[in-house]
């Protein structure tokens, strides 16, 4: 398992000049369009229909004409209005938004009557997207945005530049976040680093991962159910009221396929950068060392496929519900082999010289497969079908949580991102002699957990994961991960802090 964040020599072309703090720049001024274009269309239909109907129940009736009458002068006023305060708000919007891109800080200032601005620092960027919604994509437009560690409550938007200006501002903003040292002959330049193809996914593994889904499930359990009160019921009718669900699950459907259509992993010096989407298309880029946590899930239909399901906690995602979990997802549907591939992109040292076998036990093994350390036999009175999956492994790099039996679930965890450690032991566990380990990590899908270990094993768990954390923090490399090295001054030698005494007891 390997794939070390490189890349060749940064490409000439294209390039982006960051800005002094006298220099602001505007979006694209039909942003503001891109973005209402819904409400225009909302107002002047609903208006336009009650107008419409007014005509048809009150102009033929009087003997009105159609093109004379006062409904179409009407429809015609609300049209006209709808345009003239739309045009007069999207051209202050667009006014009062600006930005700049230094080489410390993003600053976005928006806002008419209630200004707003707002400030980023370079190095705390957590994540970077390019996004196109259909609209947009039709005026050649994108959107940016990105990510600060802050649980995902502040996310910065840029909405929306030229295409070529957004990837322009995402490779400055992630060299600056990279620490890539600057040319003295071109203060401010930088250029987009190059990306390498990892894989890609086809689009008839995505249809059969949403398909295979616990949505299809879903779909039987109410298709059962609505036959047994059909036949019941002698009401043929009642199916009538099927017809929403069953929308609904279309509707589910056609989401799942048309967001992780064309899913396709790359690499650069960036970062892992994942693309995506049907008619809204992402380009996500997660820097290195900004993973807190990776989950490897697997469900029981997915099991015959031998499909997975990789998540990932980055701080400032949080829970991701405002895009359904889709930017958590570093992987939709994945065989065992492309686990290993996008694993070995987040986590370049496993720690361990057998990545293989040690990942390979934590997805499909059980006991002690792989020198991993399970629940005893104790607990299979409260857990009798996962006791022998719930286990963990600490590799040099990474702490390894495994558990469930009908759903299974790896959990990897860096040392260096350990937040906090918890044990929970309810009357039950202790009178088994068991307790549950917890290792927090950011706000995300991943949430590291080993279930019903044996006392002594998960104190010793506790200890142990504390000092691994507290080391792996010590030595972790600079967040600034293109920055050169400097050189660490060693630390005290016993030799030399009783020197350091002797003289000042002198």
């Amino acid at each position: 398992m390997s794939g070390p964040l490189t890349g060749g020599p940064l490409s000439a072309d294209p390039v982006f000049t960051t800005d002094s703090e006298e220099t602001w720049h505007r979006v694209h001024p039909v942003s503001p369009l891109v973005r209402g274009w819904v409400a225009v269309a909302a107002v002047i239909f609903i208006f336009g229909r009650n107008s419409f109907d007014s005509l048809l129940a009150g102009g033929w009736e009087d003997g009105g004409s159609v093109t004379g009458g006062t409904p179409v002068g009407i429809i015609g006023a609300v049209v006209g209005a709808a345009v003239v305060i739309f045009g007069i708000s999207f051209f202050l919007s667009w006014r009062f938004t600006r930005y700049q891109v230094t080489d410390e800080h993003v600053h976005i200032n928006s806002g008419v009557v209630f200004r707003q601005q707002r400030q980023a620092r370079i190095d705390r960027v957590q994540a970077i997207d390019v996004v196109q919604p259909l609209v947009a994509r039709a005026f050649g437009l994108a959107e940016l945005k990105f990510e600060v560690a802050d649980g995902g409550k502040s996310a910065m938007k840029l909405s929306f530049l030229k295409l070529d200006e957004a990837k322009r501002l995402r490779a400055a903003i992630l060299a600056r976040a990279a620490g890539v040292p600057m040319d003295p002959q071109a203060p401010g330049q930088v250029h987009e680093a190059p990306e390498n193809h990892v894989l890609t996914l086809n689009p008839g593994r995505i249809v059969g991962a949403a398909f295979f889904s616990g949505t299809t499930v879903s779909l039987l359990i109410v298709g059962i159910a609505g036959a047994v009160v059909v036949s019941l019921s002698k009401e043929p009718s009642i199916l009538v009221a099927a017809i929403p669900i069953a929308l609904a699950f279309i509707a589910a459907y056609w989401k799942a396929v048309t967001t992780d259509y064309n899913f396709r992993v790359a690499v650069s010096p960036d970062g892992v950068r994942l693309h995506y989407g049907m008619l809204e298309t992402r380009a996500q880029t997660i820097p290195p060392g900004r993973v807190q946590a990776v989950g490897v899930t697997q469900g029981p239909i997915w099991r015959m496929a031998g499909w997975y399901k990789v998540h990932v906690n980055v701080a400032g995602y949080g829970a991701d519900s405002s895009q359904n979990g889709t930017r958590s997802v570093l992987l939709p549907a994945g065989t065992l082999d492309e686990v290993m591939t996008v694993l070995g992109l987040v986590f370049p040292d496993p720690g361990t010289d057998r990545p293989f076998e040690v990942f390979t036990a934590g997805l499909r093994g059980k006991g002690t497969d792989g020198g991993f350390v399970n629940s005893p036999r104790q607990a299979r009175w409260v857990d009798p079908l996962a006791w022998r999956r719930n286990a963990f492994h600490a590799t040099g790099t990474a702490l390894l949580c495994r558990r469930g039996f009908v759903y299974r679930q790896l959990d990897v965890v860096p040392h260096e991102r350990t937040q906090s450690l918890g044990l929970r032991q309810g009357p039950l566990a202790a009178a088994l002699g068991l307790a549950s380990f917890e290792l927090h990590s950011t706000v995300g899908p991943v949430r590291p957990l080993v279930k019903h270990m044996s006392v002594a094993n998960a104190l010793a768990l506790f200890d142990a994961q504390a000092l691994r954390a507290a080391m792996a923090r010590r030595i972790h490399r600079a967040e600034k991960w293109l920055a050169p090295e400097v050189p660490a001054t060693p630390p005290p030698t016993e030799a030399n802090n009783s020197n350091e005494e002797t003289n000042r007891g002198d």
